[in-house]
């Protein structure tokens, strides 16, 4: 198992590219990125597109190696023929999951970690491999948007993340994990959570908050 969670990748913490590309552990120019959106008009002109290439290109990963996957249609597994990573970008996390389980590429992520793929979230995409994505809106910046009734998530790791964590966030989270089951991790933008079959580690600087 390989998965690196993340807040916004690592625009603000560049140990955290350094950190993935350990993980991917190919050279850069070799590494093929299955980059998994939802659907956009103008790709190339979109502005987070572009802020995600700019930390691709710091890394020495080649555009050319990036496949982008608008999650408009069913996926196959040809579609991740010959790649090392399935990148989950940010977004709405609700219309994320249920993209993703209407697409079919759940099962195929759930294959292709278990086969030794590494797993790279932003976000959204860091929720929706939670055991649920309720922590996806306990801070109120991602609603419901499209009234999706089962948060169930992949559940590939045991916890809940919350994203973009800031210290003025702390009693609405430190309220709102108490009401989950879960244990719920709470990252800066300039952390990350890496998980092997080893370990479950939190990678940058700062106060590690875990609810």
């Amino acid at each position: 198992m390989k998965l690196l969670l993340t807040s916004v990748g690592w625009e603000k913490n560049s140990k955290i590219g350094k950190e993935f590309l350990k993980l991917v552990n190919k050279k850069p120019s070799e590494i093929r990125i299955f980059l998994v959106i939802t659907p956009v008009k103008f790709l190339q002109r979109n502005k987070y597109i572009l802020r995600q290439f700019k930390q691709f290109k710091g890394i020495r990963i080649p555009e050319r190696n990036i496949t982008f996957f608008q999650l408009d249609r069913k996926v196959s597994k040809d579609d991740l023929k010959n790649m090392d990573v399935i990148f989950v970008f940010g977004g709405n996390t609700f219309e994320y999951l249920d993209r993703i389980k209407k697409t079919g590429l759940d099962k195929l992520i759930k294959n292709f970690v278990k086969n030794g793929g590494v797993y790279l979230g932003l976000s959204a995409g860091s929720y929706v491999v939670c055991p649920t994505i309720e922590a996806a809106n306990w801070k109120h910046a991602d609603k419901n948007i499209i009234g999706l009734k089962n948060l169930k998530g992949l559940n590939l790791v045991p916890f809940l993340v919350t994203a973009h964590f800031e210290e003025k966030w702390r009693s609405v989270i430190e309220k709102s994990a108490e009401k989950t089951k879960y244990p719920a991790i709470a990252l800066t933008d300039k952390q990350a959570i890496l998980i092997t079959e080893k370990s479950v580690k939190i990678i940058g600087g700062g106060r590690k908050n875990v609810f």
